[in-house]
């Protein structure tokens, strides 16, 4: 009997030996239709990755006044004609494929209440979602390669048991023997809803299955609902009298240190079918509430897991290597978020204002483990990260921290009455998009030959020992029938001895098939090892042009960021600027304004002026011509007079002396005025005496001494004032004049008697 060969053992990759290999997270955004035909729109689908934001009627301007609209990027944007088909195939296929090759993967959507977050992961009948469409993939690309039911074995540490066919058989007839609890999920029909969503038309499978493997898939159903987490696969006896609440489980973790719910329910399903029957159930005690903004909204964080379990076949390709260093767990977690909601809008009161804090309170904390991400990540500091803030991201620290593929899916509704919530939501997604996670590495070689499942089939079933002894001739009889026998014993050496003969060619047939597959062999792996090593070379190269390549991404992605602080900065300042600028351009109006009206008002001043300054000179002119006229004239008169009497002193002197009238005095007083020639030959009369009338009371009249007036004694006009003085004033204003009426003297210089 020859001794059975250890396997090889499989080549163990460290935990973050690839983590220079990062990929971003994949966020995706998907627009749903609106409930009415004639509703306000807020967002608006660019292309097939960009979104704007409008600012809806009534809601606050911004600074310049105009209507503020913002636009952001998505790895795809999904518009309201998108099907369920066409979004699966763009984010989910490519986590299925990774799950079927040993890899991790999250999915999660995210979006405010009534975005289409359930309808997009569940679905509706005739319409189903990415989870039913994710267990139809994977029992299509493994159903031919399953593992019976119980050959393999979950434990509570987060890892898998593998049990050989008879121990599999003992424990399906020991369940099978075992009563079913009485539970009411147990007596519950499927929902008339089940096979509508279930039933996918479109057939899609992985490529590239190693069908030397066989494989288990296990669910697990838990929510989380107000930060506490709740397994709804749990089958609890029923007790109608005192039912029992249901316990919240723990979070633990495992040797890889990967976080897991402790005595979480996992079920081992063979069929789309029964994997969503067992959703189905659990979807039943997940909690809901009717909302002022939907009729079913969900008020728990909802993790659906899918955990599939691969064990390479031995070396017959019959039976499943009974080693357990050589299983591959991977896993895929379908997320669930309750949407995020304001109390203004829900009127959420009691128990729904509580489950609305804490939704908000882990979605907040969520976002701020991405905040950290990104800045450990962009800046390189060591910040520590807020996962234990929250059940939610405790729960995923594994991705993020360690390796795995995340695809977010950002569920918006384009009402105007979202808008603020949208926003909120489209930064978050922002965000989250710098955030790099660790590239999964590829599972490992088991080492053994492949093909081992198709030859095993090909041949019928394992080669045995019977198989090689009917090989060989029959031997004869061997009953002695008679002492004297002599023929039965040599026939029986005979054949022996050619039994023997053809076993010995057979050996150095094997042996030197053997030396020459052996040949073979080493020629093969001489091959094989220049091929790697030429594989190796130039994937050192692809490497060092791929982190070069990385190297002045990073350089650009930092500039980038650079230039984009920068013009964030000059957009401020321009802010700052321009609205300087319109303040001391209304202060420039104001001052040009002011001017105008100073500038108006000197004018009319200078055209009052130039009015006053022109009658002043016209009457000064007048005045000086005036004076002129009458200095002249008094000069032209005093001589005059001095020719006159330098004729009278020549008449005295030549004529001899007139006689006198005998009363001279009356002569005196006749003579009122003087008589002058003029230029043109005649006379001029100028009267020098006036005479004055006047009137007095007969009473108490006194004499008077002399006939001067007396001067007044307080200096001011007195009654004394003569006729001519008085009557030399006058009030006079011209016409046209600016000015008020004045008084005018007009009085002409007295001329005494020579």
């Amino acid at each position: 009997m020859t001794r059975r060969t250890k396997t090889p053992r499989k080549l163990l990759v460290k935990k973050g030996s690839q983590t220079s290999l990062k990929d971003p997270v994949g966020v995706y955004c998907r627009v749903r239709p609106l409930s009415l035909p004639d509703q306000e729109c807020c967002i608006e689908v660019i292309n097939n990755t960009t979104v704007q934001l409008h600012t809806p009627e009534g809601y606050r301007l911004n600074r310049n006044g105009d209507y503020k609209e913002t636009q952001y990027s998505f790895k795809q944007v999904f518009g309201i004609h998108t099907t369920q088909k066409e979004l699966f195939d763009a984010v989910a296929n490519p986590l299925v494929d990774d799950l079927i090759h040993g890899k991790n993967g999250l999915l999660f959507t995210y979006g405010v209440t009534g975005s289409g977050k359930t309808h997009t992961m569940t679905g509706s009948p005739g319409e189903g979602g990415l989870l039913p469409r994710c267990l139809d993939m994977i029992f299509n690309s493994i159903g031919s390669f399953q593992a019976k039911r119980y050959v393999f074995k979950s434990n509570d540490r987060n890892s898998m048991d593998i049990q050989c066919e008879v121990d599999a058989l003992l424990e399906r007839q020991k369940r099978e023997a075992m009563p079913n609890p009485k539970t009411p999920s147990s007596k519950r029909q499927v929902d008339p809803e089940f096979a509508d969503m279930i039933n996918v038309q479109e057939f899609c499978k992985a490529e590239e299955v190693d069908e030397d493997s066989v494989y288990g898939v296990f669910v697990s159903y838990i929510e989380i609902y107000n930060n506490y987490i709740y397994d709804l696969l749990e089958e609890v006896p029923f007790d109608p009298i005192k039912p029992k609440p249901p316990q919240s489980k723990l979070l633990r973790e495992d040797k890889n240190h990967n976080m897991y719910v402790a005595g979480c329910t996992e079920v081992e399903v063979k069929s789309t079918e029964e994997a969503f029957e067992v959703f189905w159930r659990g979807q039943k005690k997940r909690r809901i509430a009717n909302t002022h903004l939907n009729r079913e909204s969900s008020r728990s964080h909802s993790v659906f897991n899918i955990k599939l379990v691969q064990a390479p076949l031995d070396a017959d390709g019959d039976n499943v290597l009974q080693e357990k260093e050589q299983i591959t767990i991977s896993q895929l977690s379908l997320v669930d978020l309750a949407g995020s909601e304001r109390t203004n809008r829900t009127k959420a009161e009691g128990n729904r204002l509580r489950e609305a804090g804490n939704i908000n309170q882990s979605l907040m904390t969520l976002r701020t483990c991405m905040e950290v991400l990104r800045e450990n990540q962009m800046y390189g500091t060591n910040k520590m990260v807020p996962y234990r803030d929250s059940k939610l991201t405790h729960l995923f620290k594994n991705y993020f921290d360690g390796e795995g593929k995340v695809r977010m899916i950002v569920c918006v509704n384009p009402k105007a009455e979202d808008y603020e919530e949208s926003l909120q939501v489209m930064r978050f997604a922002e965000v989250t998009q710098e955030v790099e996670v660790a590239r999964p590495v590829d599972k490992a070689i088991c080492g053994l030959t492949p093909g081992r499942r198709y030859r095993n089939q090909a041949r019928g079933g394992p080669v045995g020992d019977e198989v090689v002894l009917q090989s060989f001739p029959p031997l004869p009889s061997c009953e002695l029938l008679d002492v004297n026998d002599e023929q039965t014993l040599p026939r029986l050496i005979e054949a022996l001895e050619k039994r023997h003969h053809l076993r010995q060619m057979m050996i150095d047939e094997f042996h030197k098939q053997a030396v020459t597959f052996k040949a073979l062999l080493q020629e093969f792996d001489s091959a094989v090892l220049n091929k790697e090593n030429y594989i190796q070379g130039k994937l050192n190269e692809k490497e060092k042009v791929i982190s070069g390549q990385k190297l002045e991404i990073e350089r650009l992605e930092k500039k980038n960021k650079t230039l984009e602080y920068k013009i964030e900065i000059l957009e401020k300042t321009t802010t700052i600027y321009e609205e300087d600028k319109r303040t001391l351009q209304q202060e420039l109006e104001t001052q040009n304004q002011k001017l105008q009206r100073q500038f108006s008002d000197k004018r009319r001043l200078e055209a009052r002026l130039q009015g006053m300054v022109t009658e002043t000179t016209m009457k000064w002119e007048k005045e000086c011509e005036r004076r002129v006229a009458a200095k002249q004239l008094e000069m032209q008169n005093k001589l005059w007079v001095k020719d006159e009497k330098l004729k009278q002193l020549k008449a005295i002197v030549t004529e001899p002396k007139a006689e006198k009238p005998e009363r001279p005095s009356r002569e005196r007083d006749r003579e009122k005025g003087d008589v002058y020639k003029t230029r043109g030959g005649g006379q001029s009369v100028q009267f020098t005496d006036i005479e004055t009338l006047k009137q007095e009371s007969p009473t108490g009249r006194k004499r008077r001494s002399s006939t001067a007036a007396p001067a007044p004694p307080d200096g001011t006009e007195s009654e004394w004032t003569d006729v001519e003085t008085r009557c030399s004033v006058a009030v006079e204003m011209r016409a046209g004049s600016q000015l008020g009426p004045g008084y005018q003297h007009h009085a002409q210089p007295k001329r005494k008697k020579p």
